[in-house]
């Protein structure tokens, strides 16, 4: 069985900073691209950022020179350190990755973690 495991939300003041974690385990014999989507109320999920094994990044513009991705290929793990946060970041992050499993490439995804931004 193939698991995302998200940790790192919660509740912080404007301006604060929250570092989101993501570790995926099972029978993961390869991961291409990992990333982290949002989803507030009312709204459609969306892109945050995304990171590919070689270590390109890509981002949302409402994040750039605020988040940072990075991963750690030997723990099969994706970061995401949100900085400056505001109000209008708060969401659902979830984490999201291409894994190959067994000999079929599938996107999968964490059961999602809430981020709260408000005073």
């Amino acid at each position: 069985q193939v698991q995302l495991v998200e940790s790192g939300g919660g509740l912080v003041q404007p301006g604060g900073s929250l570092r989101l974690s993501c570790a995926a385990s099972g029978s993961i014999s390869s991961i291409n691209t990992m990333g982290w989507y949002r989803q507030a109320p009312g709204k459609q999920r969306e892109l945050v950022a995304n990171i590919t094994g070689g270590g390109s990044t890509n981002a949302a513009d409402s994040g750039k020179g605020r988040f940072t991705i990075s991963r750690d290929n030997a723990k099969n793990t994706v970061y995401l350190q949100m900085n400056s946060l505001k109000p209008e970041d708060t969401a659902v992050y979830y984490c999201n990755a291409r894994l190959l499993v067994a000999t079929a490439w599938g996107t999968y995804w964490g059961q999602g973690t809430q981020v709260t931004v408000s005073s």
